[in-house]
């Protein structure tokens, strides 16, 4: 049994499993494909040909805790999925975040609000991506990194398995903290490795390796190759890897 608002108009093309919520005001697209047990919120909207894996949670409003930096005035704006997004089974997308078109957001991935993501990115199976963060376009994250709030992604990023981005310096023990909140800027072309960790404000520069394993706390030069504890220049990029 599916239990679907009134206002909601399904076309022919829609194919829909079983134990589905879709609230009211939804709008679903041409060729879409719902799983089973999926929620969709209130507005969200749906664009042509999504695939919606089993147990997803689509559009939901963020609940932050007591303590949290997140301060919300009203309810935000329905998540918007652009055409031939796919999403996997059990992700959590919440209201606010519009995800561009041919994009992937994996297996038991969450995307926070006030996110934008571009068009033809993978957003890995467990990555986290938190509140007002920026991703450009064909940018891939690979499973479970972590994209801490106030993060920018320029286009063709990659961010391999388990990389950590860090934004704020204090940890929490300060008010002074609050103005000096920042995540990393990864600037178009750069590449992570796997298990790197990226330290508050830090500018990864175009075209950057980030060696795996590596902890980058300082900005880096463009087409350059760092590695080590802390990160350190090693050599330039090989011309024959640049975009």
């Amino acid at each position: 049994m599916n239990v679907i608002n009134n206002s909601v108009k399904l076309d022919d093309s829609v194919v829909l499993g079983h134990f589905n919520v879709i609230e009211e005001g939804v709008l679903i697209g041409k060729n879409v494909s719902i799983g089973n047990h999926v929620t969709i919120y209130a507005g969200t909207v749906v664009g042509d040909g999504v695939r919606i894996a089993d147990g997803a949670v689509i559009g939901k409003q963020p609940t932050p805790g007591k303590t949290s930096t997140v301060k919300l005035t009203s309810a935000m704006a329905p998540l918007e999925l652009g055409d031939n997004v796919t999403i996997g089974s059990n992700a959590v997308l919440y209201a606010g975040a519009k995800i561009g078109h041919s994009t992937l957001v994996a297996d038991l991935a969450s995307v926070r609000e006030n996110v934008v993501i571009g068009d033809e990115c993978i957003v890995g199976r467990g990555v986290t991506v938190e509140n007002h963060v920026k991703i450009g376009r064909r940018v891939k994250i690979q499973s479970n990194s972590y994209i801490t709030a106030y993060t920018e992604l320029e286009d063709f990023v990659f961010i391999a398995p388990c990389v950590t981005t860090t934004n704020d310096n204090f940890m929490g023990r300060t008010e002074e903290r609050f103005d000096k909140i920042k995540g990393a800027t990864v600037k178009k072309g750069a590449r992570v490795g796997g298990a790197s960790i990226i330290l508050p404000g830090i500018t990864v520069a175009e075209e950057t390796f980030v060696a795996a394993g590596a902890l980058v706390t300082k900005d880096t030069e463009a087409e350059t190759v760092v590695k080590g504890l802390p990160a350190k220049f090693l050599r330039p990029v090989d011309k024959r890897e640049l975009l």
